[in-house]
């Protein structure tokens, strides 16, 4: 009952938080003080203040789209395990649903921009659903691999399998489907290189020009479930990523947040050596995703 507490907790309050180390990390490269760690939430509260204003072109779809996609990704929130910590909800096959809970999102999302009547949202839905199309696969080859690694389809035992002597093992393939998860990591979440959450030029936009008409509290629930897929994706990565304990709950706990945090600050290192890929690049960076987590496929059933 106390971990289930610890996790609830743990995604619900922590999520804002990495977008305020990114933006710092960022800042610190650019030589400014940049804003506060908080700002993230500071900018939901503000949102959830204010009215909102609805076109009278758009249906229920509209305000159907960001609850569905928050709540998809809430749920979500409950498969994934926080570190060396069970999920809340754990059974045969809920990678599968893990998956599709994002895929049910997505939908959502491009679906209400469409409902917009907007060319320009149009656009940016297409965007979203071609790269998609190329990001799920990786995911996918990533969970396959896991699952011929820990013999079972169940996200909880399938990453707390991944301890060191596994590494050991197995070392080069999980090294291939971390360097392809990381890349799905940005990609879905809209981060430099395959997209800039700060811009506003028209031609480069995929995820951003998609929610220009949502307002208000339907906006903040957009960007808190941005921040909460982040979040879920990050701690997938870092479930791999560092397959040792602390000995204890306690410490189990604190190595899980602060590798969550390091990995804000490496998205924010990414984010401030690298620029913004020409749409063109986009698909072949993915591509190389998927054939990397391929080989990590390749590499543990030969």
């Amino acid at each position: 009952m106390i971990d289930t507490l610890f996790h609830v907790v743990l995604v619900l309050a922590m999520p804002p938080l990495l977008l305020g180390v990114i933006g710092k990390t960022k800042a610190a490269f650019a030589g400014r003080v940049g804003a506060p760690f908080l700002q993230p939430y500071y900018d939901l509260g503000r949102l959830f203040r204010k009215g909102v204003v609805i076109s009278d072109t758009t249906t229920w779809l509209f305000k159907a789209g960001p609850v569905v996609t928050l709540a998809a990704t809430l749920f979500a929130a409950l498969l994934v395990p926080l570190g060396k910590h069970a999920a809340p909800v754990s059974f045969e096959g809920d990678m599968i649903l893990f998956a599709y809970l994002f895929a049910l999102g997505r939908f959502f999302t491009t679906v209400a921009a469409l409902d917009t009547g907007s060319s320009f949202e149009g656009m940016g839905a297409a965007r979203e659903v071609t790269f998609s199309c190329l990001a799920e696969p990786t995911l996918f080859f990533a969970l396959i691999t896991l699952t011929r690694l820990s013999g079972t389809m169940s996200l909880t035992p399938m990453l707390q399998h991944v301890t060191l002597p596994v590494w050991v093992g197995t070392g080069a393939s999980l090294l291939l489907m971390l360097v392809g998860l990381f890349v799905v990591l940005l990609a879905e979440n809209s981060r430099i290189p395959f997209d800039d959450p700060n811009t506003h030029l028209e031609l480069t936009m995929i995820h951003e020009v998609m929610v220009l008409d949502h307002s208000g509290p339907y906006f903040g629930c957009i960007l808190y479930g941005a921040a909460l897929k982040l979040y879920l994706l990050g701690a997938l990565f870092t479930n791999i990523a560092v397959p040792f304990t602390g000995g204890n709950t306690f410490l189990d706990w604190v190595i899980f947040a602060l590798s969550m945090v390091l990995l804000a600050v490496a998205i924010g290192v990414v984010e401030s050596v690298m620029a913004r890929l020409r749409l063109i690049r986009v698909p072949q960076l993915l591509v190389a995703a998927m054939i990397l987590t391929a080989f990590s496929l390749v590499l543990v059933v030969r």
